[in-house]
């Protein structure tokens, strides 16, 4: 390998290692969101049923059987959620359970 073809892997491992790290400018990097999700895969890989999922991460059961049955796709946001979750699960779970529950107001 050539010293140059070296030192543009090396920067490029400490570009993914800023990013990662959350100290990278986000201009100067792009975010992949994949276009398509497998969301049955996803779900099956975790052992859980539609119900169980829905209720961890917070997602309409009805939505769930759509994606799973391509009737619709997870667009924008759900898609990102769903490869958080499946990449990293244990995160959105936490992030789940620490958010602090409202208290309904008596009008």
């Amino acid at each position: 390998m050539s010293k140059k073809a070296f030192d543009k892997i090396a920067a490029g491992l400490a570009d993914a290692i800023a990013i990662a790290k959350g100290e990278a400018d986000p201009v100067t990097y792009r975010v992949h969101v994949p276009a398509d999700i497998d969301v049955l895969k996803i779900r099956r890989n975790m052992g859980l049923t539609r119900q169980a999922f829905a209720m961890r991460f917070g997602l309409q059961l009805g939505t769930i059987r759509d994606w799973e049955q391509r009737k619709r796709r997870p667009e924008g946001a759900a898609r990102v959620l769903l490869t958080v979750i499946e990449r990293e699960p244990a995160a959105v779970t936490r992030a789940l359970a620490a958010a602090p529950r409202r208290r309904s107001r008596a009008a």
